[in-house]
């Protein structure tokens, strides 16, 4: 099995597509090695090597790890062609990291300078065509890859998480973007809502990806500057990146899953994450629309919580110069002065319970945009323009339809709802949640449980372990929709990590809204 990964490589190289004798280094006396070119690997074979039969390469360099190739003169009438692969390599101890690799092989079949130059270029060209991912065919998966040359757009916030963001993008990111010939503009934010205005006011078509570097927050930021232009439908379509540079990096833990990875942190992630981008593979991503009491509508894309869970996050924002540990200290502080919400929690289940009859999916009530007295016409039937109406919902002010569940109890510790698999960097809250799979993941824990009981959900959400405790007082369901009414403004609600002003909130999901670089 290939390092870092969960499914074993295809086996063999295939058929050769490209094969010679070649340099095996940019000098003129390094020694010659016979290599071979297939759809999946370069395969390298030293002189005296393997030469057929069932013995294989001396090396085998994955093109899927692969994420640039460049051909070049060199002295004496040469040419070099090179290739920068990251493959994963594995330490005695701890996860798997991708690592860089270059190898540079020489050219040198004769005095002609132009056609050594012309054989490099040949083999530098159909290197970085095999090295573009295969886009999966799964049905009603919507799959793309970013041009070569790409453009992309960096927002980078330098005081998110420990405040290395930036030094991070300089030594970490931008050498393997140069690599995979993505150039780069970088905006830095200077203030809240910077990076909102950017890319609500900025023509973006001279770009082909929007990549944040920060925390989840400015993602946040970034997705509903989008949802807030008059042609977001089109602008939604440019696919989004987002590498970890803050604290909790939800989101990219969750991407860094989905593609099959091992679980990493920091730099390994970071990498990681880079690497997505490089390979340039994008797909789609739900986004939850969320309604609040006093008339705002926001655009989430990782989870809306209330509790427990919020306030960690929130009341450890003094220590976000201690990274992901902030999390640690903000739970432990939490615990010691556990409180109980209550409050009024309903939802609609992404699955009918038996006997009940599917409801069509427009109530027959009106549908608030969250605009305080303004209605949104039935799905379908928007102005060009027009947000997407939140179809499975009736306004704040009308109880909720009668096929929905209203939750029995009404004191909770926190209540989450979550559209990813990670919570954190450290925290699997939702394992079978993916990008698109039409779902809110909903959970809820009920008032009575015990400190010691709590802390167990949370050191066994490390491993996504969580619901196997069985915990009497911790309740899952998926859900299409949900409605959360606190009986009073107390406690905190986050919104993708964002605080929030306590008050009734509801929200559903729409189904592939926008694109992420994603891996897989």
């Amino acid at each position: 099995m290939a390092a870092g990964r969960r499914a074993p490589p295809e086996p063999g190289g295939g058929p050769v597509l490209l094969q010679g004798i070649f340099g095996a280094g940019p000098t003129a006396g390094a020694a010659a090695c016979s290599l071979a070119l297939t759809a999946r690997e370069l395969q390298v074979r030293r002189p005296g090597g393997s030469s057929g039969g069932s013995a294989g390469p001396d090396a085998a360099l994955r093109l899927a790890d692969c994420v640039g190739s460049a051909a070049f003169p060199a002295a004496a009438a040469a040419a070099c062609f090179s290739l920068v692969c990251y493959p994963f390599r594995g330490p005695r101890w701890g996860s798997p990291a991708r690592q860089r690799l270059e190898r540079t092989f020489r050219v040198s079949l004769g005095p002609d300078a132009e056609g050594n130059l012309r054989i490099a270029q040949a083999w530098s060209r159909r290197i970085r065509e095999l090295s573009v991912p295969a886009v999966p065919t799964q049905d009603g998966d919507s799959y793309g890859v970013l041009p070569r040359p790409c453009r992309a757009l960096v927002l980078l916030n330098p005081q998110s998480g420990a405040g290395r963001a930036l030094e991070d993008f300089q030594a970490v990111v931008q050498p393997m973007l140069a690599e995979a010939e993505i150039a780069t503009t970088v905006f830095i934010t200077e203030r809240p809502h910077h990076a909102q205005e950017k890319v609500r006011d900025e023509d973006l078509s001279q770009w082909d990806t929007l990549v944040v570097m920060a925390g989840d927050g400015l993602l946040y930021e970034v997705v509903n500057g989008l949802m807030e232009r008059p042609d977001w439908e089109d602008t939604m379509k440019k696919p989004l990146c987002i590498l970890p540079g803050g604290s909790g990096n939800a989101l990219a833990a969750s991407i860094n899953h989905y593609a099959g990875n091992d679980h990493v942190a920091k730099k390994k992630l970071l990498t990681n994450c880079t690497f997505i981008l490089c390979k340039g593979l994008h797909t789609q991503m739900d986004l939850v629309s969320l309604s609040t009491a006093s008339g705002k509508r926001l655009f989430s894309f990782l989870g809306f919580g209330w509790g427990f869970i919020s306030d960690v996050d929130i009341d450890s924002e003094k220590y976000r110069r201690l990274g992901n540990a902030r999390f640690t200290l903000g739970t432990l502080q939490c615990l010691a002065k556990l409180q109980v919400y209550q409050g009024r929690l309903s939802y609609l289940p992404a699955v009918p319970k038996q006997g009940t009859p599917r409801h069509p999916g427009t109530p027959p009530a009106p549908v608030t945009n969250g605009q305080a007295g303004r209605i949104l016409p039935p799905a379908g039937t928007e102005a060009a323009g027009a947000l997407p109406a939140d179809s499975l919902l009736v306004p704040l002010c009308q109880p909720v339809p009668a096929h929905w569940t209203v939750v029995p109890e009404e004191e909770f510790v926190t209540v989450y709802a979550i559209y990813q698999s990670h919570l954190g960097t450290n925290l699997m809250m939702a394992p079978a949640a993916r990008l698109h799979d039409g779902c809110i993941h909903l959970f809820y824990l009920k008032a009575g449980i015990s400190r010691v009981a709590l802390l167990k959900i949370f050191l066994a959400m490390a491993r996504g372990t969580h619901l196997d405790l069985n915990c009497p007082h911790l309740c899952y369901v998926p859900v299409r929709a949900f409605r959360l009414e606190p009986r009073a403004a107390t406690g905190i609600m986050t919104v993708d990590g964002e605080a929030l002003a306590c008050e009734p909130v509801q929200g559903q999901v729409h189904s592939r809204l926008c694109r992420i670089l994603s891996g897989s």
